[in-house]
């Protein structure tokens, strides 16, 4: 018996028509904007915000503003397990992909792969495993091998055959900056990432992204409030065109203005010294509905979806594979 696990990989087009399938994360971003009564509108100023970004970051040779548009892949990983009763595909991740259409050359330019990030191990770790290992402890803890199954996992996603005949370079995985840290302005500046900035220590997330085999910087783009934290594998100035990145910074840069407007749509930008707060008052809300609430109730529920018919039922068979895992 080989205890190893293939991908397939699927994607469906992220536009105003767009319905969430019934085996999509409901927890993924994208995913809540499209539900509701006011779904159409939500994806129409949504897909209309990346737009706008866009054309404001590539400002060279488009005086109109508009020679760029994005259209946005959802890209859903499912692995199969070559085991006894492993036959069934189980979902794994859900990212995006941006494609840049050249309005003026008529070319299609491939974005970056990542953007988004949804996986249904993280939900069990973060949302099941992590607070009932803190369920008892005087202060926040880890445990030991916090993350070390979900980063072979990914990594063995990155560097499978499925992976390299989808994606021409690895993926970039854009977020939010931990409201529990504090960052510092320092003196690098990239004409596209725009200026860069440095926590005072590794986050949680940061060490989890650390494990799938990433690494973390933190940029905040011209005329924006607050830094973004970009993961990655391997050189993210160097690896990547100025429209690559644009493609990145302005699709997650408009999910995050309308999930966190507190800090990505604030009226005033970051300072030298900046601490995220979801607690800041002095911010301007989008034209789009999104229940954070409910994201986070989700976000549990799915965790539990994943002990229940992932983690339990295929104990041994992961944890034989996690020992044995090696690139």
């Amino acid at each position: 018996m080989s205890n190893d696990f293939s991908f397939s990989i699927k994607s469906i087009v992220f536009d105003e028509n767009y319905h969430p399938s019934d085996s999509t994360r409901l927890t993924t971003n994208f995913a809540n904007l499209a539900r509701g009564e006011r779904r159409q509108e939500n994806l129409r100023n949504t897909l209309q915000m990346i737009d706008s970004r866009f054309n404001n970051l590539a400002h060279w040779d488009n005086p109109t503003a508009d020679r760029y548009s994005v259209e946005l892949e959802i890209i859903s990983v499912e692995m199969r397990m070559d085991v006894e009763g492993g036959n069934d595909p189980l979902p794994l991740i859900e990212i995006l992909k941006p494609n840049i259409i050249d309005k003026k050359t008529g070319e299609r330019i491939d974005g970056i792969a990542g953007n988004n990030f949804s996986s249904y191990v993280r939900d069990y770790d973060f949302s099941v495993l992590l607070p009932a290992h803190n369920n008892n402890q005087a202060t926040f803890g880890l445990p030991d091998d916090f993350g070390d199954f979900h980063g072979k996992l990914f990594k063995h996603f990155v560097n499978s055959s499925a992976y390299k005949a989808h994606f021409s370079k690895p993926p970039v995985i854009c977020i939010s900056a931990s409201s529990s840290k504090t960052y510092q302005r320092t003196e690098n500046r990239h004409p596209i990432l725009g200026v860069e900035y440095q926590q005072n220590e590794f986050s949680s997330t940061d060490q989890y992204f650390e494990k799938m085999g990433m690494q973390v910087r933190y940029f905040m783009p011209p005329d924006s409030s607050a830094p973004l934290a970009f993961y990655f594998i391997g050189d993210l100035l160097g690896d990547y065109s100025n429209l690559e990145l644009i493609g990145t910074i302005s699709t997650m840069e408009t999910f995050q203005k309308i999930y966190r407007p507190e800090i990505y749509n604030a009226n005033s930008a970051a300072g030298r010294f900046y601490q995220p707060s979801l607690k800041n008052q002095d911010y301007s809300l989008t034209q789009i509905v999104y229940d954070r609430e409910e994201r986070s109730a989700l976000a549990v529920k799915q965790g539990k979806y994943t002990e229940e018919h992932f983690i339990k039922p295929y104990k041994n068979i992961l944890e034989q594979w996690a020992a044995n895992y090696a690139l």
